[in-house]
């Protein structure tokens, strides 16, 4: 049985990868950037300002909130979805650590 290499690093690298990657395509940014301006959002309305399908706007839905970054609730035809700002503040402050501590190892740096 073939071990994951993931498991070789800490859970907060891990956690932070999978963010980083979350927010790694320029859709999921729009997305997020419509759902921060109304606070919470159709989906029918996501797909009406971004010049993306409908199946293509619901797979980058689906991405956000499988991140955990967006939380959403489907009735029906409709879905509403809001920004997970837990999931946020959590990301943004172990960011921050890393960005910190990559700077002092920086002032170590030999370039």
């Amino acid at each position: 049985m073939a071990i994951h290499k993931k498991e070789a690093f800490t859970q907060t690298e891990q956690d932070l990868a999978n963010f980083a990657k979350a927010l790694s395509h320029p859709a999921r940014i729009a997305i997020l950037k419509v759902l921060a301006q109304k606070n919470e959002c159709i989906c029918g309305e996501i797909v009406e300002i971004l010049p993306l399908a409908q199946s293509t706007v619901s797979q980058h839905l689906k991405e956000l909130k499988n991140a955990d970054l967006i939380q959403g609730t489907v009735d029906g035809p409709r879905s509403c979805y809001c920004i997970n700002w837990k999931a946020f503040e959590k990301f943004s402050t172990s960011f921050n650590a890393l960005f910190t501590n990559l700077k002092i190892q920086q002032s170590k740096s030999c370039c």
